[in-house]
């Protein structure tokens, strides 16, 4: 029984994947060449080239997709510790501690750490394009707190190890120093915005 809703759901997500992919090529959906962000406390604007856009949007469609397909694969009727598939004959067990991350767990893990990458890219061409290099230092300032997460992903990817517990209290030196920078930079950010005022 197992057997056949696993094998029916990797067809339905084989099928599933052509279609998400090319939704975002219908012609009739609205395509803006260029999107603007305008920050309130500066009249310098944030311009987005089309294929930028675009390679954002490909780059979210792949992920969501694989996020879909992994969820669609992993759902049934498994037990805690062991779910058996068989595809094409052949039978893989997959046996995991009971402090195992769970599937949703891992995909707020992962999607939390590629958002903050994004922000911090974004971040950097911002200050390219305003000219103002404190808004660099910014991206800079969340470089800490980026290594923190990968500790923290880390350690739960080998089951929360004791050996491993060393990522714990590096992932919290991490954090407090990230604060730190983070705070320096929007410090940074405010003086220069301050100067830009007074001239």
């Amino acid at each position: 029984m197992f057997t056949c809703q696993a094998a029916n759901s990797i067809t339905q997500t084989a099928m599933a994947i052509p279609t998400l992919i090319s939704l975002s090529k219908i012609p009739l959906l609205p395509q803006p060449k260029r999107t603007q962000f305008t920050l309130p406390t500066t009249n310098s604007k944030f311009l987005l080239s089309a294929n930028q856009s675009s390679q954002i949007s490909s780059a979210a469609t792949i992920l969501g997709v694989t996020g879909i397909a992994l969820a669609t694969l992993m759902a049934g009727p498994a037990t805690a510790n062991a779910s058996e598939i068989t595809i094409m004959g052949s039978s893989l067990q997959f046996n995991e501690p009971s402090n195992a991350l769970s599937l949703p767990t891992w995909a707020i893990h992962v999607s939390s750490v590629v958002e903050w990458i994004t922000a911090m890219a974004l971040v950097w061409q911002y200050g390219e394009k305003s000219g103002n290099a404190s808004w660099k230092g910014l991206s800079w300032g969340m470089v800490p707190l980026l290594g923190g997460a990968f500790c923290a992903c880390t350690w739960h990817f080998f089951y929360n190890s004791e050996s491993l517990e060393v990522l714990v209290a590096l992932q919290a030196a991490l954090t407090v120093l990230g604060n730190a920078t983070m705070c320096i930079a929007a410090f940074r950010i405010y003086r220069s915005q301050e100067q830009s005022n007074n001239l």
